[in-house]
């Protein structure tokens, strides 16, 4: 196995957890798999011990699961999670997007119409790994714009399980094109201070995954519960 890296922390827990968290989340380290502390301890050159602690703070996430006698799996993608995150992401940034369209400032709207442009690029080139994170960064940005920056924050803690289900339909190249045009369409709507239809964008673009999840079941069901 090889995994994605990125700068160490200065907690080695936290460091391995960072890793392995993101790594599940981009369906590099797949729903069902078997991982165990030695070859992760391997893998990453590190001891034992963060590991260990890192597994324990995966398990909180409900992305490990550790069954006795069996060893520890990459938890299965559930959709009652999913559901229950993209009802709280709805609408935490309902109420940010309403806020943005009266107090956005011309610096965030610069950010968020070259996060487009990039956006664009990555639709051209077909790449989903760099869309997701433009993605991400597109919202993060409306809820920093509109001085509510914590919002995003709370979002990220419990985002993880929509996240795998939105990552597996990028990678089938489900819907490019109309998150595309939903966060150009966002961006006029805070443009013009139109809350209502920023609102409703917002409400569309956040229920696309619940027209991707039974084609996705269908061609991953070794992923789903």
């Amino acid at each position: 196995m090889e995994l994605d890296e990125r700068n160490k922390f200065a907690s080695t827990r936290d460091y391995v957890y960072t890793i392995l968290r993101e790594n599940i989340i981009s369906l590099k380290i797949e729903p069902g798999l078997n991982i165990s502390e030695k070859e992760i301890s391997d893998i990453l050159q590190v001891s034992r011990t963060p590991v260990r602690e890192a597994f324990v703070k995966l398990v909180q996430d409900e992305l490990l699961e550790v069954f006795p006698q069996r060893g520890s799996f990459v938890a299965l993608i559930d959709l009652k999670h999913v559901e229950e995150a993209r009802f709280i992401r709805e609408h935490l940034e309902k109420a940010a997007i309403e806020l943005a369209c009266s107090v956005f400032t011309p610096e965030h709207m610069q950010k968020l119409e070259f996060n487009i442009y990039m956006q664009k690029r990555c639709v051209e080139v077909k790449d989903y790994k760099k869309f997701f994170e433009l993605d991400e960064e597109f919202h993060e940005t409306i809820s920093e714009g509109c001085g509510k920056k914590r919002i995003w924050n709370i979002i990220q803690q419990m985002n993880v399980h929509l996240n795998r289900v939105r990552m597996l339909s990028l990678t089938e190249k489900h819907n490019w094109d109309t998150i595309l045009q939903q966060h150009e369409d966002m961006i006029l709507a805070i443009r013009e201070k139109n809350a209502n239809k920023a609102k409703t964008l917002i409400t569309e673009h956040l229920t696309l995954v619940n027209e991707d999840q039974g084609k996705l079941k269908e061609a991953y069901p070794m992923y789903f519960k």
